[in-house]
């Protein structure tokens, strides 16, 4: 690797200073290559002030080059763009912290060529991080407290523009239409999808891509998330697992840097009916909070904690039961199982013709690793990443690719523990309580059964925040046709790092 720098008299927002412009190429690469460890440095005029730096990489957004100035678009600490409008500003690498957009104005004393050379220089640098330079976002206007749109133009779309990037909006009229986009979309025209919602429209959006014909193309595609519903798991994990502050700015940086994270995908299987997850299952306490507080949606993510009291007050059983293959280190829990049932996906048919979407991971388990545990369980909550929502770390020892699923189950627990294992969900320390059972998964199946409380009434099981069976008498079961039915079995199991998503560096 070889280190050029390019320094010149400048003056940063009015103010005189000399600057340096760091690119460490490889050799034999372009001019303005290398922009992994490249900087931009400056001291202002007289020495007194500390020096001054931006990493090309983790603090600017873009460059634009006027006359003989160089704007350099930056997103920096929020206590430092407080400041730059002086040469004292204090760039750099934002951490933790809360960030914002803020523009260093780089007069050069040299002139117009001066400028151009330099603006080229540093947005070479920023083409060689592979950064996306074309998305497809999808905005739900609908999710949480209906501020989609609102959120996209007010803090995402003035980053993107700032960056540089080409973007094409849809917004989403009705539930299922970013799975029915997602399976048709023109790939080739893009560098990734970015999802403006919740969680819902990225789980529409990775079984629309596994239903496609091109499948083992198109899951190559990047996917980025931007939190604006009111299930947000999958963006405070790709931001927590960076130590980066959970925000709407934070998340569309993280897509424009480029960095990409290989992503775990579930396949859930009851019969011939095929559904992939990205972030959890859940029957039982989690289930019921979940999907029974919508008639309460107005409250944002308050909803949840409100109806868990409501539910705690009210607690409910569910006989059934549970097998699994667990992870190395985990062979003790349960009971062993002698023979499963087998569980295979029939490909489709179109015009007499054989058409096959992805179908799930072709592997075999032999019977003997399977375990099992028996009922009545308060919850069931089987985990792909560590957050199920901005405020509850459900499964602390997740990660995003490592294969397994992580189990956390509830079979007994009294009323007032129950509600101090929920209230230590923020910080993921309910999984050590003696009432909850935690564990790693390769594969899991779910036969669930009724209520303790009343044999004739069912629950709810919930993937990824939408129901896919209801048993009688349950929340909305009469106004919705579900994918699966409540009763049979419904397996899951891991295809490793099959899916991409845009994430920070760490």
């Amino acid at each position: 690797m070889e280190d050029h720098r390019a320094t010149a008299k400048v003056r940063v927002n009015g103010t005189p200073a000399e600057a340096t412009l760091f690119c460490t190429e490889p050799p034999g690469a372009a001019d303005g290559g290398g922009g992994e460890g490249a900087e931009l440095r400056w001291r202002c005029a007289g020495g007194a002030a500390a020096e001054r730096v931006l990493s090309l990489d983790a603090d600017v957004l873009g460059v634009e080059v006027r006359g003989k100035e160089v704007v350099v678009k930056a997103f920096v600490a929020a206590d430092a763009a407080a400041r730059s409008v002086s040469c004292a500003a204090g760039a750099g690498k934002g951490g933790g912290r809360r960030r914002r957009k803020s523009d260093y104005v780089f007069e050069m004393a040299a002139g117009e060529d001066a400028a151009a050379a330099w603006g080229d220089r540093m947005r070479n640098c920023l083409d060689s991080l592979g950064r996306p330079k074309r998305l497809f976002i999808l905005v739900n206007p609908f999710g949480g407290k209906k501020c989609g749109k609102k959120i996209y133009e007010a803090e995402i779309k003035p980053l993107f523009e700032a960056a540089g990037v080409n973007v094409t909006m849809q917004e989403t009229q009705y539930q299922g239409q970013a799975r029915e986009v997602a399976s048709s979309l023109d790939l080739a025209h893009y560098d990734g999808i970015v999802c403006v919602s919740g969680d819902g429209v990225l789980v529409e959006v990775v079984n629309g891509i596994l239903q496609r014909t091109d499948w083992e193309e198109a899951i190559k595609i990047s996917i980025g998330v931007v939190p604006a519903g009111t299930g947000n798991g999958m963006a405070k994990s790709l931001l927590h697992s960076a130590s980066e502050t959970y925000s709407v700015p934070n998340a569309v940086f993280a897509i424009i840097r480029g960095h990409r994270q290989s992503l775990d995908v579930c396949t859930i299987v009851q019969g011939t009916n095929t559904f992939f997850s990205v972030l959890n299952m859940t029957w039982g306490l989690v289930a019921d909070i979940d999907i029974e507080s919508e008639k309460y949606r107005w409250m944002g993510s308050a909803r949840f904690d409100f109806y868990a009291l409501v539910r705690i007050m009210n607690l409910r059983k569910y006989h059934g039961c549970i097998q699994f293959v667990p992870a190395p280190g985990y062979e003790a829990y349960g009971d062993a199982v002698k023979q499963v049932e087998d569980c295979t996906v029939e490909c489709q048919e179109q015009n007499g013709k054989s058409v096959c979407s992805y179908q799930g991971p072709s592997i075999e388990f032999q019977g003997s690793e399977w375990r099992s545990l028996d009922g009545p369980f308060v919850s069931v909550w089987i985990n792909n990443v560590t957050w199920a929502a901005e405020s509850i770390m459900a499964a602390p020892g997740a990660k995003f690719s490592d294969g397994y699923m992580d189990a956390v189950i509830v079979r007994d627990c009294p009323k007032a523990d129950l509600l101090a294992l929920l209230m230590k969900m923020g910080d993921g320390t309910h999984v050590k309580s003696p009432y909850v059972t935690y564990l790693k998964v390769r594969c899991f199946r779910l036969s669930p059964g009724q209520l303790v409380e009343n044999p004739k009434r069912g629950g709810i099981i919930d993937v990824d925040g939408e129901v896919i069976a209801r048993g009688e008498g349950t929340y909305g079961k009469n106004q919705n046709q579900d994918a699966m039915d409540y009763g049979p079995s419904i397996q899951m199991i891991v295809h490793r790092a099959l899916a991409t998503v845009y994430c920070p560096k760490s």
